[in-house]
């Protein structure tokens, strides 16, 4: 297992009535220092092994005699540096911000972006008097957008304000609608996908429909097809899991074009039978056509329904533009 020199390795061995059991389970009984959600995922990002070979699987079955060794990394600085950046702010009052996300920028740190995310920018932006409001790494964030995926999200800035948005969110009284170009027209052209999403038995840093998922629930609804190669869509959550859209409409069979991950095995073939200007433009889509357009819900402090919406950004319209040929 490589790991950092300076990870602190701690040897445990499993007991014969803890045969059976989730090593995460296990671990959890043996390390009380440490939660298991942090196991979960010092097991998912390969800081475990039995016998020198990474174990990825929390929930893996342990056998009695068994010797795990797990390296924690020592503890990330608590301080995120603030990082000016230009940030499109649609509304913003003592207790929220609601902004308009780019594709390309992650919202908080994590391993392989520890700088240069939004959080460095709210806390740029707002200041010490968001520090500690939703979690040191997470400042201020009571929900995420992927990566490359744009589009309204709102940020608290009170305690007060986290905790309400979080129920809200948490009980799905919040509206969130998506936009997305996909491949194929998805039929019938207004429905529902439902289906279990954990993560992939094959590629533990993806997400996929599995049996052994937490339930998740999108609806769709096809605004516009161009011919039978693509459509665009809307999309409402019915939860709130890692990666949900993307997931569900590639098990559905029409995934979102310029998705790198959930792409399907299809691409090659479906770009051959575009229009030259359709085709050039799919092919160099630099992320995924999905687009968080709409939000809605209740300011923490006043009770007032608040509904926010952002446009297309321009590679999204340019490629509506091109297919319009078909």
């Amino acid at each position: 297992m490589a790991v950092e020199t300076s990870s602190d390795i701690r040897h445990t061995a499993v007991a014969p009535n803890e045969a059976g059991n989730r090593l995460d389970r296990v671990l959890a009984g043996h390390f009380p220092d440490l939660s298991r959600s942090r196991l979960k995922r010092l097991i998912e990002t390969g800081h475990v092994a039995l016998n020198g070979k990474r174990i990825s699987d929390p929930a893996f079955k342990v056998k009695p005699g068994q010797i795990f060794a797990v390296a924690v990394p020592p503890p990330e600085s608590a301080v995120i540096e603030p990082q000016a950046m230009d940030l499109k702010i649609l509304f913003e009052d003592a207790h929220v911000l609601v902004l308009d996300k780019p594709a390309g920028l992650v919202v908080h740190p994590a391993p392989g972006n520890p700088d240069r995310t939004l959080v460095n920018a709210l806390i740029a932006h707002c200041g010490d008097s968001l520090a500690g409001i939703g979690g040191v790494k997470r400042p201020g964030i009571v929900h995420r957008l992927d990566k490359d995926t744009s589009g309204v999200m709102v940020i608290a800035k009170t305690d007060a304000a986290h905790r309400a948005l979080a129920a809200d969110f948490a009980a799905r009284r919040v509206t969130r609608a998506y936009q997305a170009i996909v491949w194929g027209v998805p039929a019938p052209k207004s429905g529902e996908i439902a289906g279990a999403i954990g993560r992939n038995p094959r590629d533990r840093k993806t997400m996929a429909v599995v049996a052994t998922g937490k339930a998740a629930t999108t609806r769709y609804q096809v605004l516009k097809s161009f011919g039978t190669a693509a459509a665009l869509i809307e999309c409402r959550l019915g939860s709130g899991r890692t990666h949900q859209i993307r997931v569900h409409l590639l098990a559905k069979g029409n995934p979102v074009l310029g998705d790198p991950v959930y792409k399907g095995r299809h691409v090659a073939a479906r770009l051959a039978k575009l229009p030259a200007t359709a085709r050039v433009a799919a092919s160099s889509l630099w992320r995924q056509a999905l687009h968080a357009y709409l939000l809605g819900f209740r300011h923490p402090a006043t009770g007032e329904y608040r509904e926010f919406k952002s446009a297309l950004p321009s590679e999204i319209t340019d490629l509506l533009y091109k297919l319009e040929e078909i």
